[in-house]
């Protein structure tokens, strides 16, 4: 089975194709200023590209896993999150409340998606 890597680095790879499915890497925000809805807003655009460039789209995610790292911004991020995702593709999900790598960051999500 071949395996493809995009954005590939030293430590990781933001996608991974495999077995007809592509793997995100967590997403985070390029700008930690924002609110979470802004980091909400800057992730979901890095995923809709990360999943073009793999031959994929936002209807095609079957899992995602979000991380919050305050659970009271939970509706501020579904805000973003539920105008993003269309109707009738809800993907699987979780959502946590956890420390963040950086604490500027206050969302991270990571996706599964058909290729």
């Amino acid at each position: 089975m071949p395996i493809q890597r995009l954005q590939t680095n030293a430590r990781m790879s933001q996608a991974v194709i495999a077995n007809g499915f592509v793997f995100l890497a967590g997403q985070v925000a390029s700008d930690t200023a924002a609110d979470v809805a802004g980091q909400t807003a800057q992730i979901v655009a890095k995923i809709d590209a990360l999943l073009k460039e793999a031959g994929s789209d936002k209807t095609r995610i079957v899992q995602a896993t979000i991380w919050l790292a305050d659970h009271k911004t939970f509706g501020e991020m579904n805000t973003v999150w539920d105008a993003w995702v269309p109707e009738g593709h809800a993907p699987a999900r979780a959502c946590v409340e956890s420390a963040l790598a950086f604490p500027p960051y206050t969302v991270e999500i990571g996706v599964i998606a058909a290729v």
